[in-house]
Parts: structure tokens; C-alpha cells; sequence
């Protein structure tokens, strides 16, 4: 983030402090001018006195200037809340790869991040002023419709290549069509989740006899849940799986892409306020956001060995993750037409909503497209 008047950058009591300073430096320096005259003395003392009081003079004006300076440093953070719709997801590792990078620093943002643990919980958090910014999903721009005070700025990926349905190891569960009658673990209603339990069941013909998708939470309630067989499996980020499939605890059954067509599967979020009061710190935001994907997408090897620390994976999961998920990351935050529309079809199908929004209820373009520093 940058400003227009450097001077006028920290919090007020920053730029009070300075201004107290350069003005007393300044009046201080007025006061040593008589010294500079001198005309009255005479000889070789008053030049000795006069060159000892210009440079005393000049040393304690530049002190003093150098110390209001100093105030407030010209590229001075703002601290902005930042929460993930769940903590364990591959897709949400940007923001800790911008962060550990310093490129959020970069736009003048000190992120203090969080996680939530589904949709419903996230827009909670935005709704009741507890974080500024939320990565979620696209199903859960429904919440906007139906008068949460938050919009999403940006699309951020695109076909959910990144999510899976998993169950217990040890099940006889082996294929989809294994999965008719079953209870599917998701994280709240109305999430990205149980859309895609709703979408294989659709698109299998099973009606009301398919997936039966159960509100669970994240994941530690997920993974209890199957160990003692209230759930038979879950649907969650495909990095979890692999990563439960390499312990021999859960085993992938499919990806969520053979069902979904076109489609948004995670947006940036802000709060209403902060979109009209402070557009430049959601515009620093997402510029972070998406140069920190640019930065990724140029540096695989450093990708990988932060995303696999911030979520607990083995080098090869993740890496076999950056090879599969980095294509559908989106490079500017557009919202694609065909993907909005499937969107507004999801929310009549979930019952989220009655009738179809408008995109102005769901989504911002004042952002969008986001140019990024390559």
C-alpha cells in the first residue's frame, strides 16, 4: 500500500509526534541565527565562535530531523484480520506463503491470521466484525444474498480439482456408486461441501436414496466421526486425503471435477464497510493475494516447502498437490460468466435461496481484473 504524502503515513499519534518534532527543530534552528551574524565580534575568537555555533547548528538541526523522521517509518503496516474457511486446505496457503515471503508486507499489510471451520462460521466472523477479510467458498456468496454484510472481491480457483470424497479405510466402500445410501460428512449447510455431495447425486440420478450429507464440522470431528462409523466418509481437500491414504487411515474414492462442469470454487471475501470506506486496503489485499500466485506459480520448490510445513504434508504429497491444483488458481480474480451462473443454480438446488440473485448482491468488479507485479 502505498500514499500519496509520505508524511502522512502511521496512526495519528505517529504523525502528531512527528509534526510536534520537525516543528520544534525547525524553531530551534531560528533560534541559533543570531550566531550566524556575529557582526559585533571581533577577531579571531568570534570566528572560532561563530564556526563552533553554525556547527552545533547544523548537527542538532539534522538530529532532530532524522529523529521525526524516524517517527513513523514511511511504509508503516496496517494490520488487517485475514481468515480461512477452514485451516487444512492446499488452496489457502497463499496467504501464508505471501506472508512468510514478505510480499503482503510489500502492499503495506500486517496480516493477523485465522481459520474458521466451514461457510456459516466464516460469514459469523465477517459478519460480526471479527475479521476484516475471508477465504472461502463460491457456494458461500449465497450468505450475501440473503443479507450477510459481505461480498466477495475476487475469484480465486476455479474447477474444485482441489476437493475429494474420502472414506474410511478399512469400509467396503471402492467406487462412487458405492457411496448410494451413505452418510457423507461435510462442513456446514450450504457450503462447497455438500454442494458437491448434492452434485454426485444429481448427477447419478440417486434423488433423495443418494449421499446423505451430514453437517460434521472440520476436520478432527470429521476423522473421530469415521473412526467410530457415525460417518462413512467425508468430503473435504484432496491433500487431506492423500495424506490419510499415505497412513492408511482414509482412501480417496474421487475427485469432485467429473461433476462440475463450470464453476467457482473459492472467492476472497470483505466486509461491506471496509469495501466502501477502505477500497485501497482491499485493493492492496488482493494485490498481494495474487502476486504471491505469481510468485508461486515461478517458484514451485519454495511453494512446495511452505505449503507442506503450514499443513503438515510430506514433500511428495505436497508436491504431487502443487502439480494437480496450481493450473486452477486464478491470475486475476475475475468472474467467469458460465461459473457465476452455475453458482446461482447451486443456491436454488441447496435451498439456500428461492430465486436467482443478482451478481450485484453477490459480487464486486471494482477489483477485478487485479495486475499483478511479475
Amino acid at each position: 500500500m502505498s500514499y500519496d504524502n509520505p508524511s502522512e503515513a502511521g496512526d495519528p499519534g505517529q504523525r502528531e509526534a512527528r509534526h510536534y518534532l520537525m516543528a520544534i527543530s525547525t524553531e530551534f534552528c531560528d533560534d541559533y541565527a543570531p550566531f550566524e551574524r556575529g557582526a559585533k565580534i571581533r577577531g579571531e575568537e568570534a570566528m572560532r565562535r561563530t564556526f563552533r555555533a553554525c556547527l552545533l547548528q547544523f548537527l542538532t538541526c539534522a538530529a532532530m530531523l532524522l529523529l521525526a523522521a524516524s517517527v513513523a517509518p514511511a511504509g508503516a503496516a496496517e494490520k488487517l484480520r485475514v481468515a480461512k474457511v477452514v485451516p487444512f486446505a492446499w488452496t489457502f496457503t497463499p496467504l501464508d506463503i505471501g506472508m512468510q515471503m514478505g510480499i503482503f508486507a510489500k502492499h503495506g499489510l500486517d496480516i493477523e491470521e485465522s481459520a474458521s471451520a466451514g461457510d456459516a462460521k466464516l460469514q459469523q466472523l465477517l459478519a460480526s466484525d471479527s475479521v476484516d477479510i475471508g477465504i472461502g467458498s463460491g457456494p458461500g456468496m449465497a450468505f450475501a444474498a440473503k443479507g450477510a454484510p459481505a461480498k466477495a472481491v475476487a475469484a480465486m480457483y476455479g474447477l474444485p480439482r482441489n476437493m475429494a470424497v474420502m472414506v474410511g479405510y478399512d469400509t467396503g466402500i471402492k467406487t462412487v456408486d458405492d457411496l448410494k445410501g451413505k452418510k457423507l460428512g461435510v462442513t456446514t449447510v450450504g457450503s462447497l461441501t455438500a454442494w458437491i455431495g448434492h452434485r454426485i447425486n444429481e448427477k447419478k440420478g440417486w434423488g433423495d436414496s443418494g449421499i446423505d450429507v451430514v453437517p460434521i464440522g472440520g476436520m478432527p470431528p470429521a476423522r473421530a466421526a469415521i473412526k467410530t462409523h457415525q460417518i462413512d466418509g467425508y468430503i473435504g481437500a484432496l491433500e487431506v486425503g492423500y495424506k490419510l491414504e499415505e497412513a492408511k487411515e482414509w482412501r480417496v474414492i474421487t475427485t469432485a471435477t467429473p461433476y462440475v462442469d463450470h464453476f467457482i470454487t473459492h472467492v476472497i471475501f470483505a466486509r461491506d464497510e471496509l469495501i466502501d470506506k477502505h477500497p485501497e486496503t482491499v485493493r492492496a489485499f488482493l494485490e498481494g493475494w495474487f502476486d504471491t500466485i505469481a510468485f508461486m506459480k515461478a517458484n514451485k520448490a519454495k511453494a512446495v516447502e511452505i505449503s507442506a510445513k503450514v499443513i503438515d504434508l510430506s514433500p511428495a504429497v505436497a508436491a504431487r498437490v502443487y502439480d494437480e491444483q496450481m493450473g486452477s488458481f486464478s491470475e486475476d480474480g475475475t468472474f467467469d460468466p458460465q461459473a457465476v451462473a452455475t453458482l446461482k443454480k447451486s443456491f436454488i438446488e441447496m435451498g439456500l435461496l428461492k430465486t436467482i440473485p443478482d451478481d450485484n448482491s453477490l459480487f464486486t468488479t471494482q477489483f477485478v481484473p487485479v495486475k499483478v507485479n511479475k
